[in-house]
């Protein structure tokens, strides 16, 4: 019986030794690449779509704003810069003859500065102060705004001033023209 002592005597140390865990195994790994689409939604002009200067007598001067002229550029650019111009018809009233039209050159525009400007790079003003103020064509357009450099979107809004100088041979009456804003 001897053997029977010495087996329980084995199994008896074995189970009072502590136990040793093995080697962790890895769990399984892998990878996914993940791509997404940054896209730009282009570059717009808003302005108002009418203004009112108000009224004056031929041969004086009429100063008013035409209301808030805003850039929005969404296109993501590396080089997001931007020029935004502006140009007029002649004002007219009645038959459109001479003494019932101001030239455009006798439209004086200023864009002041910023009222609200978003994003990198340098908004500059095309005419910052009165001062400034410049004639409009009906050919060659005035530079209102430009954003150079920076990167991604942006935007820029002004409310620009119209100088009507009206000449002392107007005729009395309503005259109309189109100031048009572009942006490229």
């Amino acid at each position: 019986m001897r053997f029977t002592r010495i087996a329980v005597g084995v199994v008896a140390a074995c189970a009072s030794l502590p136990l040793v865990a093995s080697p962790a195994v890895a769990a399984p790994t892998d990878t996914t690449v993940v791509t997404l689409n940054v896209v730009g939604a282009g570059l717009d002009i808003e302005a108002p779509e009418t203004a009112n200067l108000g009224s004056a007598l031929p041969g004086t001067a009429l100063s008013g704003s035409i209301g808030t002229v805003r850039v929005i550029d969404q296109r993501g650019s590396a080089d997001a810069s931007w020029t935004a111009t502006v140009s007029t018809t002649d004002f007219e009233t009645g038959g459109g003859g001479a003494s019932e039209r101001i030239l455009a050159s006798e439209i004086d525009y200023w864009s002041g500065p910023a009222t609200e400007q978003a994003g990198n790079g340098t908004f500059v003003p095309g005419q910052l102060t009165a001062a400034d103020a410049e004639p409009l064509d009906t050919v060659n357009p005035l530079i209102a705004f430009q954003h150079t450099g920076g990167t991604g979107v942006n935007s820029a809004a002004w409310a620009p001033t119209l100088i009507v100088n009206i000449p002392a041979s107007a005729v009395v009456g309503t005259y109309t023209g189109t100031v048009t804003h572009s942006v490229a």
